[in-house]
């Protein structure tokens, strides 16, 4: 008995911290940084592109243009991915855009909110690549997990560029 008493108190604490992160740590915010060996304009035309994007952005499937005007400051589309196994969407709404620069995004799911953008910098024909996403959880349980997640979701964007840099320099 004493035992499990232990027990239920590491495990209740356990929950409170987990709580307690989310309550302190309402959003994350992480940057993720790379050198294409290619032009801003090369780069700007392949990452830009609707049907390239599953071969550089894991877990997407497909998008669906939803309002505004397509590709440009106000557009909104659906973007499906898969989420181990099963189909989710987010809504994108394109903020800020300027050719071959810069492009700032808003996502919108159920479980969480995100702010990204993409700064381009091109010097002697490469591109130096900046992503900044601030990421917000929707509700208690959602930004818990979202505290916990950072490395994660920075690993991710990681990976992601470096497969864009691979297709770019491929072309």
């Amino acid at each position: 008995m004493k035992y499990l008493k232990y027990i239920l108190g590491i495990v209740l604490l356990l929950i409170i911290l987990f709580f307690l992160r989310g309550l302190l740590t309402p959003s994350i915010y992480y940057e993720s940084e790379i050198e294409i060996n290619k032009p801003a304009s090369e780069v700007w035309k392949i990452m830009s592109d609707e049907s390239k994007l599953p071969e550089w952005i894991d877990g997407i499937k497909r998008t669906e243009h939803v309002s505004g005007p397509s590709n440009q400051v106000g557009a909104v589309s659906n973007i499906y991915f898969d989420q181990r196994g099963k189909e989710e969407v987010m809504q994108e709404t394109i903020k800020e855009m300027v050719e071959n620069q810069r492009i700032a995004m808003d996502f919108t799911m159920d479980f969480m909110n995100m702010e990204y953008s993409m700064d381009l910098k091109e010097t002697n024909g490469k591109t130096q690549i900046l992503s900044k996403t601030k990421t917000m959880g929707n509700g208690l349980f959602a930004k818990s997990m979202v505290s916990w997640m950072k490395g994660t979701m920075k690993n991710q964007e990681d990976t992601n560029l470096v497969k864009l840099k691979g297709l770019v320099e491929r072309n």
